[in-house]
Order: C-alpha cells, then structure tokens, then sequence
C-alpha cells in the first residue's frame, strides 16, 4: 500500500547507517533520492547504485549541513535536478562521549553545528520550496537520549531534545501549508555511530535495558520514517516515534 512513486527525497547523511537504510527503502518504494553525503564519496555511490538498481533517479551531493552556505547550495542544486522536494529526512547527525565538566568549547559547538544547525539550516532551504509546492513530509532523527538524557553524553541528549521540540515547533507552524513534521527517536541500533559501544565490555549491561534483548537495525527504522512520509500519516504531524524496543517508554 505504500508508494512513493513520483516523489523527491532528500535525505542528509545518508552515505550510511539509518540514511543509508532509509534511502534503499525509499527507493524501493519508488521515490527519486539525493543522497547527501559530508565526506565519504565511495559509501556514497554505492547508495546510489543501490537505489538506481530499484529504478529510479539517485544522485549524490556533497554537503556539510552545518555549514549554512553549503546546507542552502544542496537544497538549490536538488530543486534545481529535481524540480521539487516532496521529503526531507534530516538524519545527519553525531554522537560523541564529553563529561560536563571536561567538555571544551569545541566538542559542545561541533555538537550543536552538526546536530541543531545543520537541521535548522536544511529545514528552513526546503520549508521554502514547500510552501511553493503547498506540500511536504519533514521527518527528523532524534533520539531517546532527546527525552531521558545521557550520561557522559549531555551535550549530545540536548541537541536531540531540541529536535524535538523544533518539530512539535514546526508541525503548527506548517500545517497551514499543508507540509507535515514529525520525528524518529531511535534507541540503540547497530550502525557505524554505535556499534563499538554495543561490543564494548557494557554491551550486556545496554542490551538488559531493552525489553526486545536487542539492538534495532538500520532497516527497522528506516521502516518507521517510510510510513512518516507516505500517505498513510496524512493525519500525523508534530509526533515523536519512539522506535527503540520497549526501553523508553514515552510515548
């Protein structure tokens, strides 16, 4: 029943993990991709090979969503291959340990410049376009961490936490447009950002907080953020999706 056939999605960070699984299925449902990509232009193409051999368009841009000018130039340069953005998926993002009171200067604004502004900046490019289009599907990625806090890792829960707050912000602000904002909260899934965690010596200890036993993959949420975007949410805006096998429960 889903379909995204004749649809445009940009997806950040999409060279692996979540963005990566996100952009296959995507294409699987039909939709055309950009895949955007900060540094890894091998990873990359083979995302887009991916999604080509679905047969449908696939092309990857280059950009540092933290940077302003460049997250802009990316949502210019797909409008301009394009024609439209019908999704954004906004999954790039960081996740680095700092205790509160080692943390410097520079860890706390790498965090907020990757994880707040890179999706304040991308978000705000393709609001315009979606106002022209009187249409659109926004799906951030947050994280549990955005609702339970981290230890050792509070710079990184408050950039989610802010996240979620910007979509419960943007989902009345949009609505009038009729472009939907909602939000993925993953747990721990076993992805390149979180896999040496989950084979340190606590990987019992994070596992035994997890009603399911176990981490998530990359497609189970890839499967969440298809359904955000299709028509089947046309009556879902401003909601926070918690995808994290019972550990957090607060829904």
């Amino acid at each position: 029943m889903i379909t995204l056939t004749g649809k445009t999605a940009l997806i950040t960070g999409a060279s692996r993990g979540i963005g990566r699984a996100t952009a296959i299925m995507f294409a699987k449902a039909g939709a055309d991709v950009v895949i955007n990509y900060a540094s890894n232009e091998l990873a990359a193409a083979e995302v887009v090979s991916a999604c080509e051999a679905q047969g449908v368009r696939a092309l990857p841009y280059k950009a540092n969503v933290a940077n302003r000018a460049e997250a802009a130039a990316l949502v210019q340069k797909t409008v301009s291959d394009f024609g439209r953005i019908d999704i954004l998926v906004n999954n790039a993002g960081i996740w680095k340990e700092a205790a509160i009171d080692a943390m410097t200067e520079a860890q706390l604004e790498e965090m907020l410049a990757v994880n707040v502004k890179g999706v304040f900046y991308v978000t705000g490019e393709v609001v315009k376009q979606m106002k022209q289009q009187k249409s659109g599907k926004i799906i951030h990625l947050a994280s549990t961490a955005g609702q339970r806090g981290e230890a050792f890792h509070s710079h990184y829960a408050a950039s989610k936490g802010a996240i979620i707050s910007l979509t419960k912000s943007l989902a009345p602000e949009l609505a009038p447009y009729n472009i939907f904002c909602n939000c993925v909260a993953p747990g721990w899934v076993d992805t390149d950002m979180s896999h040496d965690a989950l084979v340190a010596a606590d990987k019992e200890k994070i596992l035994s907080l997890i009603p399911l036993g176990r981490a998530g993959t990359a497609e189970e949420l890839a499967g969440p953020i298809l359904f955000l975007a299709s028509d089947l949410s046309t009556f879902i805006t401003g909601e926070i999706l918690n995808v994290n096998g019972g550990a957090v429960l607060v829904g």
